[in-house]
């Protein structure tokens, strides 16, 4: 082969190659775009926080840090003694009180039959019934009380509002408790999902309803299902000049692309699938939306506003 022919093909195979490779690229490209994948995810689930109703030294610890719980379990209880005296007092008012009802209820029975009979005047008449009614409201007042009494002594008894797993847990017996002041940390393990954060560029091609693939560290081969329930509709404004309750909303941090930086919203996946190993609140997943849909059409998210 001379060298013009050899140069010739040289020339065409570098033409070919270059060619591939922006076909490569362009291609890689829209799928990105089209198929908006990220490895910005999160697993997330509620955490309740447990908070005794009343205050007072703990005296029992049921349960240990990181254990799963069911709901109703008891995970802690607080001395009932001075709640227990609370009744007890309360009880003792209500008993006073019924006496006094009882007795009022007499004399306004005696006055009404002697007002009949023009033996008493209007006025004693009167005085009966409002010495009657001041004896019912005390009696009400002293029922309620003791309610309340009995309320409180129930609250010293603290139980689990879900399943879920107790964590960041650091109390012992003789720690004194304030009551609305939390204490324990409980993973409801019924609300499992992930926050998969996406440019904004990519949120056309993303909609409700829409399959996602999740993959996580160390267990890529072993990918599972979920299903996109909404995008978050704002995040945090950080340069300050947000409105007001924009501290309320999702801190993202934008990602270094180019020279502008396209803001990343929340998107809540609800995990479908069977995952590899339990979830646990902050691992790291990547997320893949599957080409469900085509943009632009009914079912993108923006149509259903």
């Amino acid at each position: 082969m001379n060298p013009a022919s050899l140069k010739l093909v040289n020339y065409l195979a570098t033409t070919v190659i270059i060619g591939l490779a922006a076909w490569a690229a362009i291609s890689l490209y829209s799928r990105y775009v089209q198929n908006p994948w990220t490895r910005d995810g999160q697993v997330r689930a509620n955490i309740v926080g447990i908070a005794p109703r009343v205050s007072g030294p703990i005296i029992v610890v049921a349960v240990r840090d990181n254990e799963r719980v069911k709901k109703g379990d008891l995970l802690f209880e607080i001395d009932p003694n001075d709640f227990q005296a609370q009744v007890d007092i309360a009880a003792g008012q209500v008993q006073n009180a019924q006496a006094t009802f009882t007795q009022q209820q007499q004399n306004l029975h005696r006055q009404t039959d002697l007002y009949r009979t023009h033996v008493n005047a209007l006025q004693d008449f009167q005085n009966a019934q409002d010495s009657f009614a001041a004896a019912q409201a005390q009696l009400a007042s002293a029922t309620a009380n003791l309610e309340l009494a009995k309320l409180n002594l129930g609250y010293t008894k603290v139980f689990a509002p879900v399943d879920g797993y107790v964590t960041n847990m650091n109390t012992s017996p003789g720690t004194y408790v304030t009551a609305g002041v939390q204490l324990i940390a409980l993973v409801d393990t019924s609300s499992y999902w992930v926050a998969g954060y996406f440019k904004e560029t990519q949120l056309p091609h993303i909609r409700v309803g829409q399959k996602a693939v999740i993959t996580m560290i160390g267990y890529e081969k072993q990918p599972f299902e979920g299903v996109v329930r909404s995008v978050g509709w704002g995040i945090y404004v950080q340069d300050g000049s947000g409105s007001t309750g924009t501290d309320l909303l999702p801190s993202v941090s934008p990602t270094i692309d180019w020279v502008r930086l396209p803001q990343r919203f929340p998107v809540r996946i609800q995990v479908s699938g069977q995952t590899p190993i339990p979830l646990r609140i902050g691992q790291t997943v990547s997320v893949a939306m599957t080409p469900s849909f085509v943009p632009g059409s009914s079912d993108e998210l923006g149509a259903s506003n």
